[in-house]
């Protein structure tokens, strides 16, 4: 596939990263670490702005919102897609001004709205989307009259698993068919200036033809409401672009899917928004994890290591699939010397949590792992960090920043007294 624009190749396999530098990372670092390329957050950047070049386009804050990598997302261009007020409070702090932040809550906390309705304030540029009429009632109660956007729930959604596809589920968005009386009987209160709707997460392959449906159901809904109330500002149909997780998997063709979003969408006055967020960051970061144990099971080998599912969460809550490097294998390796390569075998890397799920991947060929070594973990920038937690009390990882030849600590790794801080 030919690239879109000039942000670099479509997609970075695991392969293509520098073997010796990240081992120079883990030695310094130690390990789990996360490794967030910044450079290549710029390249996805610029390639999303080069593909859909009339529209605006907004990153889903949720995927990584290290400080870090929203900065460098700023510095490209793009906005900020917020689906709480804690990510609102690191946008600002990234240095997102207030009209490039869209605060996308689902049956938000009243803490949330308080502190949201209390950025607005000073910065009135702010948006605020609703997913429920009640939602309106409460932004009322405290005296919001600011940018409103509706969410609508166009009945279609999509996605790399059944949790992650919103567009039908009844938690999110107001049902389409209601939502431009709605927007009519809020207009005028409000400053209603558009419509959003997302499809759900890890869109590829046959998933596009929803997303196209969903697109052009959001296009009728905008003709409707601008043929009452006149022109939209934009029309947001959510991001959820597709990467390849695993090693032989195409990448998207960015540019094909851009095409197809236009036309499906048809004529409009309003803009078109996008928010993707996994395509900006996912194939940026590696987790780099550590060899400590290694078992010949009755059907298994099991290559235990320091990085688990309270490290990266996806393979135990989304049965997903991540490519694994042994880099120490790759490094000591001499091509000339065929004879002395390491075996490669099926193996079982499972990680330190009391659970049967704390697997990163079964029965996967691997150069035979051994003790002390080090593993990468690929695709790991989307949704890694973001849904690591602190379960069997076991400290969060650190995280490194790379840009250039210029690496430095962006996440300092947590403590056990930093677990057991809070608590009296």
């Amino acid at each position: 596939m030919t690239p879109v624009g000039d942000g670099g190749p479509a997609v970075r396999r695991l392969a293509e990263w520098d073997a010796e530098r990240l081992l120079a990372v883990a030695d310094e670092y130690d390990t789990p670490t996360y490794v967030i390329d910044l450079d290549r957050v710029a390249a996805n950047c610029a390639r999303l702005s080069a593909a859909f070049p009339a529209a605006d386009v907004s990153y889903a804050v949720k995927a990584h919102t290290g400080r870090a990598v929203l900065r460098r997302v700023r510095e490209a261009g793009l906005g900020a897609e917020c689906a709480s007020a804690g990510e609102v409070e690191r946008a600002l702090a990234a240095g997102f001004p207030g009209d490039r932040i869209r605060y996308t809550a689902v049956n938000p906390p009243g803490r949330d709205l308080d502190r949201v309705v209390e950025r607005w304030r000073d910065d009135p540029g702010l948006t605020i989307t609703v997913g429920a009429a009640d939602t309106v009632d409460r932004l009322r109660d405290r005296g919001f009259d600011g940018r409103l956007c509706v969410r609508a729930n166009p009945g279609v959604g999509a996605g790399h698993h059944e949790k992650v596809r919103t567009g039908a589920n009844a938690k999110f968005g107001i049902p389409i068919e209601r939502v431009a009386d709605l927007a009519a009987s809020w207009n005028g209160e409000f400053d209603l200036v558009g419509v959003h709707a997302h499809a759900g997460s890890g869109i590829s392959g046959e998933d596009l033809s929803a997303h196209r449906e969903l697109v052009s159901r959001m296009g009728d809904l905008a003709r409707e409401i601008e043929s009452e109330i006149g022109p939209l500002e934009f029309v947001d149909v959510g991001g959820g672009f597709g990467v390849p997780y695993r090693e032989d998997d195409p990448s998207l063709d960015l540019g094909s899917v851009a095409a197809a979003t236009r036309e499906a969408l048809g004529e409009v006055s309003a803009s078109l928004s996008v928010e993707p967020g996994r395509y900006v960051v996912a194939d940026a970061g590696v987790l780099l994890t550590r060899v400590n144990t290694v078992k010949q099971a009755r059907d298994a080998t099991v290559v235990g290591v320091d990085a688990g599912m309270t490290t990266l969460l996806r393979p135990a809550m989304y049965d997903a699939y991540h490519a694994i490097r042994n880099l120490s294998a790759d490094a000591n390796a001499e091509p000339e010397a065929e004879a002395d390569a390491r075996e490669t075998r099926p193996v079982t890397v499972a990680g330190p949590i009391c659970e049967s799920a704390d697997v990163l991947a079964e029965q996967r060929p691997l150069p035979r792992p051994e003790r002390g070594e080090l593993l990468a973990v690929g695709n790991a920038g989307a949704y890694g960090y973001e849904m690591s937690s602190t379960y069997n009390s076991r400290p969060r990882p650190a995280e490194v920043a790379r840009s250039g030849t210029t690496v430095r600590l962006a996440r300092q790794r947590e403590t056990i007294p930093d677990i057991t801080e809070l608590e009296r």
